[in-house]
C-alpha cells in the first residue's frame, strides 16, 4: 500500500491551531513529549507496519 501524500486533513488550519493551542503553555520538553505521544496514538490508528515503515522513511 502506498501512503497518501496529497493534502487530506479536514480543516487543516483548524487542526494546526488546535495543535499549537494545546502546546502553548508547555515547555519545549513537554511539547516534544506530547508530539511523541501523538505519533504513537496516530501510529496505533494506522496499525499497518509497512505503512508505518514507509511513513518513517518518508519523514527522514
Amino acid at each position: 500500500m502506498s501512503l497518501n501524500l496529497k493534502p487530506n486533513i479536514a480543516r487543516p488550519d483548524d487542526f494546526y491551531e488546535m495543535l499549537t493551542d494545546a502546546q502553548r503553555d508547555m515547555t519545549d520538553d513537554e511539547a516534544n513529549d506530547m508530539n511523541a505521544r501523538l505519533v504513537l496514538v496516530l501510529a496505533n490508528q494506522i496499525g499497518n507496519f509497512e505503512d508505518l515503515k514507509q511513513a518513517i522513511d518518508i519523514a527522514k
